[in-house]
């Protein structure tokens, strides 16, 4: 089954003015995406690693893209297409609560 890679991007000030109700219910669908299978996870601090000709690591603090929202977190699910994805995700806490979620087709290489 094709893969999605999807990032959460929302702050504590659209989770609080969500209703509780509405909370409740995007986290419980957090767990029925854990049940499927999805890996899920909060983002910590990100730190920008290069390597420009093999000539050295350089190593920087900090996101290399930026947002209006910060990123809240991260998961990989799986859907039979992307109308199935963008379903799955529609309800979740980033979605729901004043935020958004980006949903970004897997393309496994071998």
């Amino acid at each position: 089954m094709p893969k999605f890679v999807t990032i959460g991007y929302g702050d504590a000030a659209g989770y609080a003015r969500t209703s509780s109700s509405v909370r409740d219910a995007a986290h419980a669908r957090d767990a029925k995406l854990r049940a499927e299978g999805a890996v899920m996870g909060i983002a910590g601090m990100p730190v920008q690693v290069r390597n420009t000709e093999a000539l050295g690591v350089e190593i920087r603090e900090g996101a290399f893209m930026s947002s209006g929202l910060p990123i809240a977190g991260f998961a990989i699910i799986e859907a039979a297409d992307q109308d199935e994805a963008i379903e799955k995700v529609s309800q979740v806490p980033c979605a729901v609560a004043h935020g958004v979620v980006e949903v970004w087709p897997l393309e496994e290489r071998s």
